[in-house]
C-alpha cells in the first residue's frame, strides 16, 4: 500500500545479504568490538576523543572485506580512519586483522552510511572521503538505488573540509558514466589538481580482491579524485 511512510521511506543502496556468518567473526564482534567498533548514536562525535589524539579523519564507505581500509591504516599512521559496512561477516573479518595486526587508528560502524554521515560527523570534520567499488546496481530500473548521487555528494561535502579530497572508483563503465554525472552537477567538489580527472589508481589504494575479480571478467577500472571546493 502506497501510504504516507511508504513515500516518505528512503530510498537504500543496499540490500543486506549477509551470508554465511563464521565462528570466527562472531568472536571478533564478541572480542574486539568494544576497541573497534561504534555503535550508531545518533550524535555528533568527538572522534579526537575516540582516538585519543588529533590526526585528519578518513571515511570509508563500504569497505566490504576491509582489505584496503586495513592497510590504508598501516600505510598512513598519521591518519585517522573510520570504516562504514553494512554486512556483518566483512565487519567481523576486519576487526580479526586488526587485532593480529594491533592496529590504532581504525573504528568502524556497522550500519547505514548516510545516516552516519547526517547524524554522527561534524561539518568539516573529514580530510577525506573514499568509496571504492559500490554497489553498481547495473539494471537500469535500479540505478536510482546508487550510492554516488549528486545530493549525496553535496552532502558528503557539508562534512569534507575545504581542500579535502573525494576519492571513487568503480569497474563498471555504466556506473563510471554516472559518476563523471553526479559530479559534474557538483558544486562543491572540483577536479583534484594533483590528478586527472580520471586517474590510474593512486598509490594510496591497492588493487584489491574485488578489484581482481572484475578485471577477470572483462572490466575496466575508474578512480575519480575530486578536492572540497
Amino acid at each position: 500500500m502506497d501510504t504516507p511512510e511508504t513515500r516518505e521511506r528512503p530510498i537504500r543502496s543496499f540490500v543486506l545479504r549477509q551470508g554465511r556468518f563464521t565462528p570466527a567473526q562472531q568472536r571478533a564482534f564478541d572480542l574486539h568490538w568494544a576497541r573497534y567498533g561504534l555503535d550508531h548514536s545518533g550524535e555528533v562525535r568527538d572522534f579526537d576523543r575516540v582516538f585519543a589524539r588529533a590526526a585528519p579523519l578518513v571515511v570509508e564507505i563500504g569497505f566490504g572485506n576491509g582489505e584496503q581500509l586495513l592497510h590504508s591504516a598501516q600505510a598512513e599512521p598519521e591518519r585517522n580512519f573510520i570504516g562504514i559496512e553494512v554486512h556483518r561477516p566483512g565487519v567481523g573479518r576486519l576487526m580479526n586483522a586488526l587485532a593480529a595486526a594491533d592496529v590504532g587508528n581504525v573504528r568502524l560502524y556497522n550500519h547505514d552510511a548516510v545516516e552516519v554521515l547526517e547524524h554522527e560527523i561534524a561539518d568539516g570534520a573529514l580530510a577525506e572521503v573514499r568509496i571504492y567499488f559500490p554497489d553498481p546496481w547495473h539494471k537500469k530500473r535500479h540505478n536510482k538505488r546508487r550510492l554516488v548521487q549528486t545530493d549525496f555528494l553535496e552532502r558528503v561535502a557539508t562534512k569534507v573540509a575545504p581542500g579535502g579530497r573525494l576519492h571513487l572508483a568503480t569497474d563498471w563503465a555504466d556506473y563510471a558514466e554516472h559518476m563523471r554525472e553526479a559530479l559534474a552537477a557538483a558544486p562543491s567538489w572540483r577536479v583534484d589538481p594533483r590528478h586527472a580527472a580520471e586517474s590510474e589508481r593512486p598509490a594510496w589504494r591497492i588493487e584489491t580482491h574485488f578489484e581482481r575479480r572484475g578485471l577477470r571478467l572483462g572490466h575496466g577500472v575508474w578512480d575519480f579524485v575530486y578536492e572540497r571546493t
